[in-house]
């Protein structure tokens, strides 16, 4: 990440409350929470990679600018909504929400399933920091949207290093590394997604899991362009040791567009039912 690259050179004084859109805000306001949670996964990765000290300081870096977006993306809502408190919706969601910190080993089954896992989920949230930068007007949250997504993807490729050195230690089938890219894709609508959007924009209701997540769901679909999704389709399989730029790389990015448009569909569908 820039050295330079603060909250405090972030520019504020730019910020136009004429130009917020209520439903990026919703997804901004749970992205923040995820984002400055990230201790606890540096926690769970410091235990895997217990006797690997130079990934060990590199995760903890991560950790750092990891918070940074959350503390940054925290007070950009603070400024579109001055009812919506960022500390007080932490604490809710740390209040309601760990994850399993007890695991020696990785949850993935070897260090470089857990590398591969961990490529996915700065892919996907470059992608997602991409399409919010060009789906608003609103000049401070696309600044600052430009600068994560850049951070992120500089983070998917130093996780991208560190697998190609475990990986000829611990290497993988295709079909593993593609169901390890599969199932960390899949579960990108679990309860920490659901429960970031709850406590950051719906928590004087009981937590319905399901609503908050299709809500999350439909919000963040709405700003995906299809150039975003081939960009983390190509990525994704970069990851698996698989061609990013192929005929089967193109050929999913179609397929996986079309199931974000339907899925945007339905979920449209439903809320105005």
């Amino acid at each position: 990440m820039d050295k330079h690259w603060t909250l405090e050179t972030i520019p504020w004084d730019r910020f136009d409350a004429g130009k917020i859109d209520n439903d990026v805000l919703s997804i901004v306001k749970a992205a923040a929470l995820v984002e400055v949670n990230s201790s606890d996964y540096v926690r769970y990765l410091d235990t895997v990679f217990r006797d690997d000290v130079a990934f060990r300081d590199a995760a903890r870096n991560w950790g750092e600018e990891e918070e940074q977006h959350g503390r940054a993306l925290g007070r950009w809502a603070e400024l579109a909504d001055p009812s919506f408190n960022f500390e007080d919706s932490l604490r809710r969601f740390r209040d309601g929400f760990r994850i399993a910190l007890d695991s020696e080993t990785s949850v993935r089954g070897s260090r470089s399933a857990e590398l591969i896992a961990r490529c996915v989920v700065e892919c996907g949230t470059s992608s997602f920091y991409s399409a919010i930068r060009d789906a608003t007007d609103e000049p401070v949250l696309k600044d600052l949207c430009h600068r994560i997504a850049g951070d992120e993807f500089r983070h998917y490729q130093l996780f991208y290093r560190f697998y190609k050195r475990y990986r000829e230690r611990e290497p993988l089938n295709l079909a593993r590394r593609l169901w390890v890219a599969f199932t960390r894709v899949r579960e990108s609508g679990d309860d920490e997604i659901a429960y970031a959007y709850y406590s950051a924009n719906d928590a004087d209701a009981a937590y319905d899991r399901e609503r908050n997540s299709r809500l999350h769901m439909l919000y963040s679909g709405r700003v995906y362009r299809y150039g975003h999704v081939a960009r983390a389709v190509a990525m994704i399989l970069k990851a698996c040791d698989v061609a990013p730029q192929g005929r089967l790389s193109r050929l999913l990015a179609k397929l996986v567009w079309q199931g974000v448009c339907w899925r945007n569909r339905r979920l449209e569908a439903r809320i105005a039912a």
